[in-house]
């Protein structure tokens, strides 16, 4: 009997989860993909050693969650599933328009809310541009055509949350070595 308390918790947390997502889904996108933006940039911060966690960084990553993470995504989404239906062809398309574009914003809005100038923020962008796209492409292609072709569309946000949580990791990871080289050529 006790055993099945954390269950009845966790099929519950789902559930409002599921309920919300399905009222309010840019609202619930949004406050989901900041929470996934803080904890990820939280965990990386712990790989890489750091003893405190630096805040400025946490609302940085979640901000961007807020306002670009869960939206943005939300509406290339909406607008393109009645135009392809093809899994394929959907991947192709967000492959090579839509991630180019959305790893080039959330660079330039990451080093933006950081406090830099925008002539800055481009240059930090142009910097991790490449390695970042790069990246993307090749680690998670693979995953977002299963997500695509096989995973339930019921289910395909919460399976885009997990992999979004292991790249804000990977995302803040390299921003921050290329922050560390940055300081050392000073």
């Amino acid at each position: 009997m006790a055993l099945s308390k954390p269950m009845d918790l966790i099929l519950q947390l789902t559930s409002a989860y599921f309920e919300r997502l399905y009222n309010s889904p840019v609202k619930t996108k949004a406050i989901t993909s900041c929470i996934i933006a803080s904890l990820g940039n939280i965990v990386s911060q712990k790989i890489s050693g750091a003893k405190f966690v630096n805040g400025e960084n946490v609302v940085v990553y979640g901000l961007f969650g807020l306002f670009f993470g869960g939206p943005i995504p939300h509406y290339f989404y909406q607008f393109i599933h009645p135009i392809v239906r093809n899994p394929l062809l959907l991947l192709l398309i967000e492959r090579c328009l839509y991630t180019p574009c959305y790893q080039a914003l959330t660079l330039y809005m990451l080093a933006l809310f950081e406090g830099n100038a925008s002539k800055d923020a481009v240059k930090q962008m142009k910097r991790l541009y490449w390695p970042v796209l790069s990246a993307n492409l090749k680690y998670l292609t693979l995953l977002q055509f299963i997500n695509i072709k096989y995973v339930p569309p019921v289910l395909r946000v919460l399976v885009v949350n997990l992999i979004g949580f292991l790249w804000v990791i990977y995302l803040a990871q390299q921003r921050s070595r290329q922050e560390k080289k940055k300081g050392m050529r000073k």
